[in-house]
């Protein structure tokens, strides 16, 4: 296991419980009363931890290196996947996976980013942040789910968009900018979800839908706190003091009404029980598709435009005609 910098209370129990089950193991000896004692230690120590995290220990649980990604969860959840790669345009851009999937006998398509679970597929995933290509390729396979009147389901995990030149050369502002424009009047139901981190464009690429749901230890922001505190202080060691001030949890954005719920997570993060996680997001999806397929099309475009002219807050002020 791998442990953040606010988790070494528990590195070192979970070091004792081990070495008291290898005593056990090695000695023939009857350990059960120690090892019951640890454990019962370790879930006090787990509630104390998690129950008071920052906003800058949900974004380093975002992180995780050990956090299940979007082909992780297909493969739990759907009894068959079938990627479609591709954008038509330019090339199949690995950062963003996406298919046709059957969740309990309702066919959907999954749209989502992928990191890599090590160093190799990390750079092979170009660590979940999407060229023009991705969001173009994402784009396709909503509008062939809108054909076949399949619903989309997204699941949201980028650090951002990919800065280079040549993605600005082929046109990422304008990729991510169709995107919204077409998903918010695609005919078909839109669940998202953002699984780990959710930064800038690149999540809201494939993040406007019918529902906006974020996982307990995720963050949702236009700049991630490193990128905030070096415009602000020059320098990355503000870090913490700018997730705090962006207000980028789940909780901030759910009482700001950005989305619209918190799918609670195992204690300790999803890292720590995956299997789990994975049950706990898949029966959230069905439940929440079968209320949104109940809906008409147009009542669905309708609730989901008026959803968006929502967020935020804005004053009118009467012009006065003698002045203008």
């Amino acid at each position: 296991m791998v442990f953040l910098d606010f988790e070494k209370p528990l590195e070192s129990l979970f070091e004792k419980l081990e070495k008291i089950k290898q005593v056990g193991e090695d000695g023939d000896i009857d350990v059960t009363e120690m090892v019951s004692e640890i454990e019962s230690k370790i879930k006090n120590t787990q509630k104390t931890i998690y129950e008071n995290l920052t906003g800058w220990q949900k974004v380093q649980l975002s992180r995780h290196p050990e956090r299940p990604y979007s082909l992780y969860y297909v493969e739990q959840m759907t009894k068959s996947f079938t990627e479609l790669h591709g954008d038509r345009t330019f090339k199949d851009d690995k950062a963003i996976v996406g298919g046709l999937a059957n969740i309990d006998g309702t066919s959907v398509v999954i749209i989502g980013h992928q990191k890599g679970v090590n160093t190799k597929m990390r750079q092979f995933r170009n660590f979940g942040m999407a060229n023009p290509e991705g969001y173009r390729k994402a784009l396709r396979l909503m509008k062939l789910a809108e054909r076949f009147g399949l619903p989309v389901v997204s699941l949201i995990d980028t650090p951002g968009a990919y800065p280079g030149i040549e993605a600005e050369e082929r046109g990422q502002a304008e990729a991510i900018a169709r995107n919204l424009f077409e998903m918010a009047q695609l005919t078909v139901p839109i669940l998202c979800y953002v699984i780990g981190e959710g930064a800038s464009g690149g999540a809201i690429g494939i993040g406007l839908g019918d529902r906006i749901f974020m996982l307990e230890n995720t963050w949702y922001s236009v700049i991630s706190p490193e990128s905030c505190s070096s415009i602000l202080w020059r320098s990355w060691d503000h870090k913490e003091k700018a997730a705090e001030a962006l207000k980028l949890t789940a909780d901030d954005m759910y009482n700001f009404g950005i989305v619209d719920g918190i799918v609670k997570e195992p204690l300790g993060g999803a890292h720590t029980a995956p299997e789990a996680m994975a049950k706990l997001l898949k029966k959230h999806i069905k439940k929440e598709l079968a209320e949104l397929m109940k809906m008409t099309p147009q009542k669905r475009i309708d609730k989901r435009i008026k959803k968006y002219s929502k967020i935020g807050q804005f004053d009118r002020v009467k012009a006065n005609v003698s002045e203008v």
